[in-house]
């Protein structure tokens, strides 16, 4: 695996600027793929072995993709909306797991690592590059099921919604009764249909979603 300074400047980069997020993600994913046993995740022996959930949509998660290589389309990256700082690294080959969670007493303790700097912003971006790893991050030994439907490769379950006859992939459709739903006819859409101008509604599929 390249340096801390190496991979921080890709992850900037690739994330559009340099904050405190990324210092976090960075170190974060290399802490995670050390305890895991993965070397380099982005080498060719080990491009296939590692699963990271993310659980939170800020600037560590864009770090941590970068550093591991991990992407959503490869189904690599696993996303848990929990709102929190952390992120599982699951060894698929072993199944050894760790999750990692950025400690909220780090913000505090920032100044004390970086004394030079009186912003707060740089405070925290200088003082997360530079305090150990147990001061940064709380770290738990835990296991993860892995159904085949969850794994990376082409999908192993496919199911069709009764009510839409939407197809659903991965083993994400919902049980009801008798039933076998997408989650939007279960009651899960996070949109509502609109009428254009002239009252048509944009797609037919729209009549038949959340009744």
């Amino acid at each position: 695996m390249k340096s801390f300074d190496a991979l921080l400047a890709e992850s900037a980069e690739r994330h559009g600027h340099l904050c405190a997020g990324q210092v976090i993600g960075v170190r974060m994913a290399m802490l995670g793929c050390r305890l895991v046993g993965i070397e380099n995740p982005k080498a060719p022996q080990f491009r296939k072995k590692l699963i990271v959930y993310v659980e939170i949509d800020r600037c560590a998660t864009d770090a941590i993709e970068s550093v591991t290589g991990c992407r959503m389309g490869r189904r690599s990256l696993k996303f848990k909306d929990f709102g929190i700082n952390a992120a599982t690294f699951v060894n698929i080959d072993t199944r050894v797991a760790y999750r990692i969670v950025s400690t909220e007493t780090s913000r505090n303790i920032a100044k004390e690592y970086a004394p030079e700097e009186r912003d707060i912003r740089r405070q925290q971006l200088e003082g997360y590059k530079r305090m150990p790893d147990d001061l940064l991050f709380e770290v738990q030994r835990v296991g993860v099921n892995l159904p085949e439907w969850e794994m990376p490769g082409p999908p192993r379950r496919h199911a069709v919604c009764s009510r839409c006859g939407q197809m659903v992939r991965d083993g994400r459709e919902v049980r009801i009764g008798s039933e076998s739903l997408c989650r939007l006819c279960a009651g899960e859409s996070y949109f509502y249909p609109i009428a254009d101008p002239d009252n048509r509604m944009h797609g037919d599929s729209f009549k038949e979603i959340g009744t």
